[in-house]
């Protein structure tokens, strides 16, 4: 019998959480298309992103999903409200860099997260990786830099909005790191509801204080904000928040990377974003550091299993 993940029903184990990152992959993204496609201040894209999923959330959120958060102690409340505070960062300055430099450029930034994320392993002496872990985040950010780098601009606007996804992706591995811990302890629903509140709170705070609309966009900007809280965020993160559970957050970050590839794809396909030659190898090198990371993990696991 199966089961939507983190009801309980059915727990992430590393093999299933391992698979389960190619769906969240795929979904996330498309959530730089969604951003092209809604015609608002990227705050308020990036508030009616995180409501929306948190509204569509509720319904999940049974009495035992409400005892647990109920009953967390402080440091894991704060744990979750920060986490939450760092998932508002990223969305409001990534989506921030769309208006500023290419879907190309924005992931390739974005997506440092890996680095971010191995480097606060090691800092907070938690899954720390192997060779073979920062063999798979090297190949990974090469390939990346390879799919990126021809339509690289780091002048003017171009340059603001590189450090945008940059900071980006420095909250993105402060979230993931969070969820790590937090995951430990509580199940997907109440996990993701606190952390996607909390966001949306706080992105809606500051969008409401700087004057921004809330209402009065097309249809068409709407629809993709739906867009947005359905596939990239519910389908998307949640996939890699259930992951989580059962895998490192440097794991999940290296995984993260295949967004560069089709991320580069989708601007081709819709946006006609130059697509160079070089997309090819350096997608071949992100997908390989993501299987040599899953690999990695399975070497791993059957040692310690053998060693019990």
């Amino acid at each position: 019998m199966t089961a939507m993940p983190g009801t309980g029903l059915v727990p992430a184990r590393p093999g299933m959480a391992a698979a389960a990152l190619w769906v969240g992959v795929l979904a996330v993204s498309t959530g730089a298309i969604f951003a092209r496609l809604a015609d608002a201040p990227a705050l308020v894209i990036a508030t009616g992103r995180l409501a929306i999923a948190s509204l569509l959330i509720l319904p999940l959120m049974g009495m035992r999903h409400r005892i647990a958060i109920r009953t967390l102690g402080r440091r894991h409340l704060l744990i979750a409200v920060v986490s939450g505070a760092f998932l508002a960062l990223h969305f409001a300055t990534w989506i921030s860099s769309l208006s500023y430099t290419s879907i190309a450029n924005s992931v390739l930034l974005v997506n440092t997260v890996p680095i971010w994320t191995a480097l606060g392993g090691l800092v907070l002496g938690v899954d720390r990786l192997d060779r073979r872990g920062w063999l798979a985040v090297g190949l990974a950010v090469i390939g990346t830099v390879i799919v990126s780098a021809p339509s690289a601009d780091l002048t003017g606007d171009g340059l603001l909005g590189n450090v945008l996804a940059l900071v980006g992706g420095a909250a993105m591995a402060a979230y993931l790191l969070c969820g790590r811990a937090l995951r430990a302890r509580l199940d997907l629903v109440p996990y993701v509801m606190l952390a996607y509140g909390v966001a949306a709170v706080i992105l809606l705070s500051v969008t409401l204080a700087a004057g921004l609309p809330l209402l009065g966009h097309g249809t068409a900007t709407y629809l993709a904000l739906v867009g947005m809280a359905l596939i990239p965020q519910l389908i998307g993160h949640s996939t890699y928040n259930w992951s989580l559970k059962a895998l490192p957050a440097t794991a999940v970050s290296i995984s993260l990377m295949g967004e560069a590839v089709f991320a580069s794809l989708w601007g081709w396909l819709l946006f006609h974003e130059s697509l160079p030659p070089a997309t090819l190898g350096g997608g071949v090198l992100v997908l390989a550091g993501i299987v040599l990371a899953q690999t990695s993990l399975d070497r791993t696991r059957r040692a310690q299993d053998g060693g019990t």
